[in-house]
């Protein structure tokens, strides 16, 4: 009796992973789809010399090696800050290539040319 319990929760488990298996490559094949240069994550900031690195750190490694692969191009906006808010983006940008800091000037410029196809 206790042989046929263990092989019942065995095969449980064993078609639950596999039913988990074709939901993560219908997942994969569903997302992929997304993967465009059309896609931009927008960071307006001003003054938060405190809270910038942090804040743009924990977003790329939650981006970068998290689920969300079809985001690629991330753009910080600097919305004319007096204190050293660009500075220390612009030293993150030249470490993650999906970083770029621009001002807001700039960054419409971009969401205006982005292609509607």
């Amino acid at each position: 009796m206790m042989e046929f319990i263990l092989n019942t929760i065995f095969w449980t488990l064993a078609i639950y992973g596999f039913f988990e298996i074709i939901k993560n490559i219908i997942d994969i094949f569903t997302y992929t789809k997304f993967q465009s240069d059309g896609i931009y994550l927008i960071i307006a900031v001003k003054n938060q010399e405190e809270k910038i690195e942090g804040f743009l750190r924990s977003s790329l490694f939650k981006i970068l090696y998290g689920k969300e692969e079809y985001l690629k191009n991330i753009i910080v906006a600097d919305l004319k800050s007096t204190d050293k808010t660009k500075e220390i983006a612009q030293k993150l940008e030249l470490e993650y290539d999906c970083l770029k800091v621009t001002s807001w000037k700039e960054c419409k410029d971009i969401i205006d040319n982005v292609d509607e196809s």
